[in-house]
């Protein structure tokens, strides 16, 4: 694989489109210790608005980040968790998460 530097618009761009919301990092972020139901998830990314993290969920599962399945047994129910793809990504949301650390917002 050809080895890309951030300098590479292209490359960024694409990591951009799809870690660039609001919201999805924080899903990434709560989908890192496994599976979460729509409700469970929604909490843990931190109440995000239900129409918005339908529209995430189905965004993340278009670029084959999440996956969903869906359960029949009593009482029937989805859970979302990442793919390989998806897990990827942690590293990313830690150095990111390392940079907010060191370089606080101003208040």
């Amino acid at each position: 694989m050809k080895r890309v530097t951030i300098t590479d618009p292209g490359c960024v761009a694409a990591s951009v489109a799809i870690l660039g919301d609001k919201w999805t990092p924080m899903l990434i972020r709560a989908l890192a210790p496994g599976a979460l139901r729509f409700g469970q998830l929604q909490d843990e990314a931190g109440g995000v608005n239900p129409r918005t993290l339908s529209a995430r969920l189905v965004r993340l599962e278009q670029c084959g980040i999440i996956t969903k399945s869906i359960h029949s047994k009593m009482p029937p129910h989805t859970e979302y968790s990442l793919t390989a793809k998806g897990r990827d990504l942690l590293p990313i949301l830690q150095s990111m998460a390392d940079w907010g650390a060191k370089h606080p917002p101003i208040s």
